[in-house]
């Protein structure tokens, strides 16, 4: 039975809504992690920073357990809504509507890809 170490990282309510964290998110499920960090290295969002230190924090953990960083991918990373801050906005004739300041949880795991060995053909 194949075990593969799954190695987690987490970043809770950081300050941008989970629709734009989910675009950059989405571009890096399935990848190998240090490919990942390349590409977040040119990407034009704010939410490419964060990220890049969720993967770099889940590397060092890697680092932590003995594994290679070199055979890790992306196995799951989702994004959900964290703690909503509220605020208001006043209107005309009294009225006040809610300002909803949505954050985002972040959740990473790591796993490992199985090295393939091709064997050599028997002749």
């Amino acid at each position: 039975m194949n075990m593969e170490k799954l190695i987690t990282a987490k970043l809770n309510n950081f300050r941008q809504s989970p629709r734009k964290m989910r675009l950059v998110a989405s571009l890096l499920k399935g990848k190998n992690a240090e490919r990942a960090l390349i590409e977040l290295s040119l990407l034009p969002k704010k939410s490419a920073a964060p990220l890049t230190k969720l993967i770099k924090s889940a590397l060092a953990n890697a680092k932590s357990q003995d594994v290679t960083s070199d055979t890790l991918y992306i196995k799951r990373l989702s994004v959900d809504g964290g703690a909503i801050l509220y605020r208001r906005r006043f209107r005309a004739r009294g009225r006040v509507v809610p300002i909803r300041k949505r954050t985002s949880k972040v959740i990473l795991v790591l796993g490992e890809k199985a090295v393939s060995v091709k064997k050599a053909k028997k002749s």
